[in-house]
């Protein structure tokens, strides 16, 4: 799509996130290799099912945390400050990782935690507002957007993954802090594009006093736990944390959606939309559980079932650079696809919501079909090519690209607009409880239960299609509860 055609400030929230998914994906492609390698490497030397749980719960965290701060940002701060606030957390914390000491790295992930939660919704919720119209092209912005989140992902993962197994794990960290103060001052020098968009409440709202008291004693629970956390007054069972996690996370989704619909007000378009929201929510979920093996199990087959030596360099490919193989993929399709859904509007056959979400569950599917048939012939005949991974991610990308920026932006079109923050935040509690069962999952399949992992991987295969053709078959009635939305 032609430049002209979006506003100015969309380049401005490109680059401000494309350097946080930088400081994000860098650091996540070290994440759990740093937890599971030796102490001779200088690595944690934590057990596999462990590292997957712990994994789990920071990722889980980032977009847990994305509900209050999509509160936040609408009751307080307005969703520019937000992002400002959460990027400096985030750079904070990712300079934390970079000490080497165990304390320090758990309160690191914490701060990242925090400061993402404040971030990611409310760039989003930024984005959307710069197309009041809605529409296709609301569509294409988000895929374009979308193109930045991957541009920083692709490039992170590179250089900390070069730093952090190569020279130190703690130089890769805080290369991750470097990119973040970038889309700082980035955004700082830019965000005068954006207007009025995502300023803060003006006048305050009735309850600010109320509000803030909220959140000052959220924040005191929090590093009250944190603290008998770290000096160890309270142990915790990360595994047993994590399955934890994912319940608590349940509850609160349904319990968000229940007092939506009891106390929200919602007229009966309203409701009809919050309910397709529901839906694609549970997709969302699904598809993340997923595609987020990435991270977690894919990235330790990288390690430890892929050849990753090239002989004519002599040189041995860094695990962590597989995990710039998505986002390439993603920068390359992402504008075929945003031309596609521009086309397929104007001759009024674009599919419908729920029908690009059964495509990309499906997508999902065969990649995980893909990687199981690798696995089986890894335990059996010993370390595989890369081509198993890039065939997997490929499939997965062109799931994503169904998925991902669509979800996004259909959540700011099906929201009511007093809610929009808040369903942003709830949209990305389900990537949260995703997040989680993706590092449950790398803990059962890897480590000493590898043999698991051709046969697991199946299983991801067969549901997450069945579940893409349910949606296919289901897609016509869904469309109806949310009349003028395409």
């Amino acid at each position: 799509m032609p430049a002209q055609r979006h506003p100015s400030g969309l380049y401005a929230l490109f680059f401000t996130e494309m350097w946080e998914r930088f400081s994000y994906y860098g650091m996540r492609a070290l994440l759990i290799l740093f937890l599971t390698g030796t102490t001779s490497t200088g690595g944690l030397n934590i057990d596999t099912r462990v590292a997957g749980a712990i994994y789990g719960l920071y990722v889980a965290g980032v977009y847990l945390a994305a509900l209050p701060g999509g509160w936040i940002a609408d009751r307080l701060l307005g969703a520019q400050r937000a992002v400002w606030i959460g990027g400096t957390i985030i750079a904070i914390g990712h300079f934390t990782l970079a000490v080497p000491r165990q304390e320090t790295f758990f309160f690191g992930l914490v701060l990242i935690v925090i400061g993402t939660g404040l971030l990611k919704p409310n760039i989003s919720t930024l984005v959307g507002s710069l197309y009041p119209e809605g529409g296709p092209r609301r569509d294409a912005g988000f895929t374009i957007f979308y193109m930045g989140i991957n541009l920083g992902a692709f490039l992170g993962p590179i250089i900390c993954s070069t730093l952090g197994e190569k020279v130190n794990w703690h130089y890769g960290f805080a290369a991750a802090g470097v990119g973040m103060v970038l889309g700082l001052v980035q955004f700082g020098f830019s965000k005068h594009l954006l207007g009025n968009a995502g300023r803060a409440p003006d006048p305050p709202s009735p309850t600010h006093r109320r509000d803030w008291n909220l959140v000052i004693v959220g924040i005191a629970a929090l590093a009250i736990t944190v603290i008998l956390a770290l000096s160890r007054v309270v142990k915790l069972d990360p595994v047993r944390l994590a399955q934890g996690a994912a319940g608590v996370i349940v509850g609160l989704a349904i319990l968000y959606f229940a007092g939506v619909f009891l106390f929200g007000k919602l007229s009966r378009t309203e409701a009809g939309r919050v309910i397709v929201i529901g839906i694609l929510f549970v997709a969302s979920t699904l598809f993340w559980a997923g595609y987020e093996q990435a991270g977690s199990s894919l990235n330790l087959f990288a390690k430890n079932y892929t050849s990753r030596s090239v002989e004519s360099l002599n040189l041995e490919l860094a695990a962590g650079w597989f995990q710039s193989v998505a986002p390439l993929f993603v920068i390359t399709l992402a504008p075929v696809v945003a031309a596609v859904w521009i086309g397929l509007a104007r001759r009024g056959i674009a599919p419908s919501l729920p029908a690009k979400f059964g495509w990309g569950l499906m997508f999902l599917g065969g990649g995980f079909l893909v990687v199981s048939l690798g696995a089986g012939r890894a335990l059996q005949l010993g370390k595989v090519g890369p081509g198993w991974l890039i065939l997997t991610y490929f499939l997965h990308v062109l799931g994503e690209l169904l998925v991902s920026p669509v979800g996004l932006s259909s959540v700011t079109k099906l929201a009511p607009a007093r809610l929009v923050g808040q369903m942003m935040g709830i949209w990305f509690l389900g990537s949260s409880l995703g997040n989680l069962l993706a590092g449950l999952f790398a803990g059962d399949v890897s480590g000493d239960n590898a043999a698991a992992m051709p046969a697991a991987f199946l299983h991801v295969a067969l549901f997450a299609s069945a579940v893409g053709v349910l949606l296919l078959c289901c897609a016509k009635p869904i469309r109806r509860l949310m009349p003028g939305i395409q």
